[in-house]
């Protein structure tokens, strides 16, 4: 079928010389007529953002609207329930048993292994070691987990400062192992400036900010290891040594605690902005060092299925694994009860549900035909 072009109504001129008149009907609006008018509205359109933007107090926002159709990449959990992209503190008192811990996470999480309940998503990591020497991490390596090794941990026992070369460096290894999705810094006071004896709140909040920028550019997991105070407090998370800015500007924070030195037994308290509060208790065994799982104080929250994505699943699973289409006729094909507009914008929102628990990649397209939606299988799964 050939498609009409677009027809504007009959338009009648009348002349200077008020006697004569021209009559033209059926004008045709051109392709070159459409593009070129269209050139002109984006060239206004810029010209518009260009003023906006070089004023010096334009203050950028967004809508409610705006967010709502904007889609966001979901990213996975590095450990689910456990560790997100973002900037988290490790904290607990001197020799209790950090590194060994972190040394636990850097390999169940460079060999997908699940860490005690927690399902783990396989990725490079770095570790930087700082306190440490190659041949002790040798050995602590081994008693923990033998001779299967990994290409996927890199290891690290010097790095230069935060604001002194650090950032560098982390880009360049980012460059050189682009998969990356956790470093783990042991310790903060090893990467503070040499001038960063100033434990002032500004002065704290601005280094973990400065951490917090490299981890959300990159849309990795930074973990930094710290220590706690000896002063006992009522919020575990007050004992975290130097002010609240350090807390203030992370994501989430751990405390692991002993009641007694010589146990082994030790509780983890993890506190985190998009996640509920949680207390571990482990046990540390002294054969192979290893910290293993007993039990959680209360059960983990989870997100409720949502039947809306399990109908996407089902709908695309009887597709082939493929499907693309406007907001209306997907939801003709779903019958979800929604409205075209309010499907698209739902959808928006869950996009990293999607992503994580089924698998299907969701994408907003824009073309000469209006708005379009793609739904897809990632990986195998198609």
């Amino acid at each position: 079928m050939i498609e009409e072009k677009e027809k504007t109504a009959g338009i009648t001129s009348v002349g200077a010389d008020g006697g004569q008149s021209n009559l033209k009907t059926n004008a045709i609006v051109t392709d070159s007529e459409a593009e070129c008018n269209s050139k002109k509205k984006n060239l206004r359109e810029l010209a518009r953002a260009m003023q906006t933007y070089s004023d010096p107090y334009f203050l950028p926002t967004v809508t409610m609207n705006d967010l709502f159709n904007t889609v966001y990449d979901g990213k996975p959990p590095v450990i689910e329930n456990l560790l997100y992209p973002g900037l988290f503190v490790f904290a607990g008192a001197p020799k209790i048993g950090k590194s060994f811990l972190m040394l636990q996470i850097a390999y169940h999480v460079s060999t997908g292994l699940p860490l005690w309940e927690f399902p783990v998503s396989q990725s490079p990591i770095l570790y930087l070691a700082l306190e440490d020497t190659f041949d002790r991490l040798q050995r602590r390596l081994y008693k923990m987990f033998g001779v299967e090794g990994t290409d996927d941990l890199h290891l690290s026992i010097a790095s230069m400062q935060l604001g002194k070369g650090l950032d560098e460096q982390i880009t360049w290894f980012l460059k050189k192992v682009p998969d990356t999705r956790l470093i783990i810094i042991d310790t903060l006071q090893k990467i503070r400036e040499p001038d960063g004896d100033n434990f002032s709140y500004g002065n704290d909040y601005e280094i973990m900010s400065s951490l917090k920028r490299i981890a959300d550019t990159n849309g990795i997991c930074i973990l930094v290891v710290h220590h706690t105070r000896k002063q006992k407090a009522d919020d575990a998370f007050d004992m975290i040594s130097g002010t609240n800015g350090i807390m203030g500007a992370a994501d989430g924070a751990f405390i692991l605690q002993k009641e007694k030195r010589t146990s082994n037994d030790a509780v983890l308290e993890i506190s985190c902005r998009d996640l509920q509060d949680q207390k571990l208790y482990l046990k540390r065994n002294e054969e192979n060092l290893q910290w293993y799982f007993e039990r959680t104080e209360t059960e983990l929250w989870k997100d409720p299925p949502d039947p809306l994505l399990e109908i996407i699943n089902n709908f695309l699973s009887e597709c082939g694994g493929k499907w693309d289409g406007t907001a209306t006729e997907l939801e003709e094909k779903l019958q979800s009860k929604l409205s075209p507009s309010a499907l698209s914008m739902k959808l928006n929102v869950l996009a990293g549900r999607l992503k994580n628990e089924y698998d299907i990649r969701y994408e907003r397209l824009r073309n000469h035909d209006g708005r379009r939606i793609e739904l897809s299988f990632l990986g195998t799964s198609a």
